[in-house]
């Protein structure tokens, strides 16, 4: 009845969401037709009927006009915008009017690569939905974590197009000799960047040189494409972010390509920038290179438009009871909603998995332990690089199914990956640089539909919301505060202060007691909290470049960030261990400093002399 009232109350409001959602999505759909750009009629039914696409996004209706002509693309566009499905359905329509009809064993026409299983999946059952109704043309997959054997057999069989992860692709061209790709005419880098951020900048390169698919060897072809009367190889590179090393990636791979997404300043970068030696120079290149690393460094990408972004300051020792209510708000507030958590570590996620999946906090009143409910009341997931492949896909697709839930997870599905209606993007821990920011928000807000996104920062770490503003990322503060006083307190009365602290809170300082006294009550747990915390501070220590400054181990209060894992105290081996670290590396760093100075009296007395 509240409910009812307070929407009676404010209908300007609400009309005001539902103009501003439907400006949003005005904003991302063109006003054209699928038809109307030269796609087969049974394809743009497939489009409407099974992918539910009325009318193509603005990338779709700029990109497959130009896909279909046979040029060269670079596609740079915001995540969430259609891109899959720019690229994949022009190939379907050439494909499925070839005559005499392809077959199996044609071998493969088009390869897709992406940089994770997880986006491998994905794109494989976008491409088994447009294919209903073209039967004769069959999707397959490759990708680390499956058995190589099975894969081998469905590709002497024959797939039309493939989709595969850069390793085992290679794989199977060196070694699998029924691979047949002798038709191969199109090949496409989806989210190149990740690709290469990966480390598969020489892998791409051999892929390159074993499918003849450098820019100086089209040239060669033309003769013999133009005696066969087949049209010529076609590459498409798409990616959100565009760097130096995507640049690289476009001459090497690209010829003349038409630039979409893309103003006359970008392509201008595009086209003069300077060429790195290859694809997979690594952080000692970097760091010897600075000129080059900051130029990489400040991509150029794009976040939906309807997008909120917000940042939370919370101090370490807070930082896990700040997560536990900010979840419990949202879950609260909004019954029927799906929120992705981002962490830096596999040991973090089991953590806080087996945290959230068994912690309960009610009043003591309640009779039996057991009978109270979870302190989030939601369905959770965890998904991480060190899962098994089968575990990995049931709880990818467990979580797409979900209208309530939340996952916990690494990177690995922080681009391309489409998960529909995820509603609340929460960073826990910040990610490495502005781009990944970026594609990690891009897990909401897809095709223009709302969504939120939240990074969490110590108070040491705010210089970083300057380094997103360079990307043009302005983010506001969320009301902390405010979320706190909403809970209730049920061994204390509630005393309020104007000027209360976050870390003397009432609540906060309950639920961290809460917290502790369950970790420390199971020996399980107080292990995974340990490992986890660990992990965390190893992956603080890797922040490079830029970031460096901005997260500076020598900053951490190791007693704060046990707290953050429920710890009562610091494991004292982890203690030690990187306090020696810290220790070695000084001393290193004096013994430098000392064989420079002498070097440099060495050199001055011969000169004297």
């Amino acid at each position: 009845m509240a409910t009812t009232k307070k929407r009676s109350e404010n209908p300007t409001k609400a009309n005001d969401a539902e103009t501003k959602k439907n400006t949003n999505n005005n904003e991302i759909f063109a006003s054209c037709s699928f038809s109307s750009l030269g796609l087969h009629s049974s394809l743009c039914d497939q489009l409407r009927d099974r992918m539910g696409f009325e009318a193509p996004t603005l990338v779709q209706a700029q990109a497959i006009p130009v896909i279909l002509s046979g040029r060269h693309v670079l596609v740079n566009a915001a995540t969430g915008t259609g891109k899959t499905i720019a690229y994949l359905a022009p190939i379907i329509h050439h494909l499925q009017g070839k005559q005499p009809r392809i077959q199996r064993s044609d071998g493969t026409f088009a390869l897709v690569l992406v940089p994770t299983r997880e986006l491998c999946m994905q794109v494989y059952e976008i491409l088994q939905k447009l294919l209903h109704r073209f039967h004769w043309i069959v999707p397959g997959y490759i990708m680390g974590g499956e058995n190589r054997s099975k894969e081998k057999a469905r590709l002497r069989k024959g797939i039309s197009i493939l989709v595969a992860t850069p390793g085992r692709l290679l794989d199977h061209l060196k070694n699998t000799s029924s691979f047949l790709h002798t038709n191969m005419r199109w090949i496409i880098f989806d989210e190149a960047d990740m690709i290469l951020e990966l480390g598969f900048g020489k892998e791409i390169e051999e892929i390159l040189d074993q499918l003849g698919s450098r820019p100086n060897e089209f040239a060669g072809k033309e003769s013999a494409v133009s005696c066969n009367s087949e049209p010529q190889r076609q590459n498409l590179l798409l990616s959100a972010t565009l760097n130096e090393k995507v640049n690289h990636l476009a001459k090497l791979s690209l010829e003349n390509p038409v630039m979409i997404g893309l103003d006359d300043k970008k392509i201008h970068s595009v086209l003069s920038s300077e060429d790195f030696g290859s694809l997979g120079f690594d952080v000692n290149d970097e760091l010897e290179q600075p000129d080059k690393l900051m130029s990489s460094s400040i991509a150029d990408f794009r976040v939906p438009s309807q997008l909120v972004q917000r940042y939370v300051k919370v101090t370490c020792g807070s930082r896990l009871v700040a997560l536990l209510s900010i979840l419990k708000h949202l879950f609260e507030s909004v019954p029927s909603q799906k929120i992705v958590v981002f962490f830096s570590t596999c040991d973090a996620v089991d953590f806080h998995y087996s945290l959230l999946s068994e912690f309960k906090l009610t009043p003591n009143t309640q009779p039996e332990e057991e009978l109270r409910p979870l302190f989030i009341r939601s369905k959770t997931f965890r998904l991480h690089g060190n899962m098994k492949q089968e575990d990995r896909r049931t709880t990818f697709q467990a979580f797409k199914t979900e209208k309530l839930a939340l996952l916990l997870c690494t990177d690995v599905i922080a681009r391309g990956v489409d998960i529909p209606k995820v509603r609340f993007i929460i960073q826990y821990d910040s990610p490495g640089e502005a781009t990944e920011y970026v594609h990690r928000v891009g897990r909401t807000a897809r095709l223009g539909e709302r969504g939120e996104a939240l990074l969490f920062l110590q108070p040491v770490e705010m210089d970083y919301l300057k380094d997103l503003e360079k990307h043009g990322e302005s983010l506001t503060e969320y009301p902390l505060l405010k979320v706190l006083d909403s809970f209730p307190l049920y061994d204390q009365k509630r005393h309020v202060k104007k000027f209360l602290t976050l870390e003397l809170h009432p609540w906060v300082l309950s639920l961290q007691k809460a917290l502790e006294s369950f970790v420390v009550a199971q020996p399980s747990m107080k292990k995974l909290a340990k490992d986890a915390f660990c992990s965390w501070v190893r992956a603080y220590t890797a922040h490079r470049g830029e970031l460096k400054r901005i997260f500076m181990v020598k900053k951490l209060h190791l007693g704060h960030v046990a707290k953050s894992f429920a710890l009562k105290e610091q494991p004292s081996l982890v203690g030690k261990s990187f306090q020696n670290q810290q220790r070695k590396r000084k001393r290193e760093e004096k013994q430098k400093g000392l064989s420079r100075s002498k070097k440099r009296k060495f050199v001055g007395k011969n000169m004297n002399k």
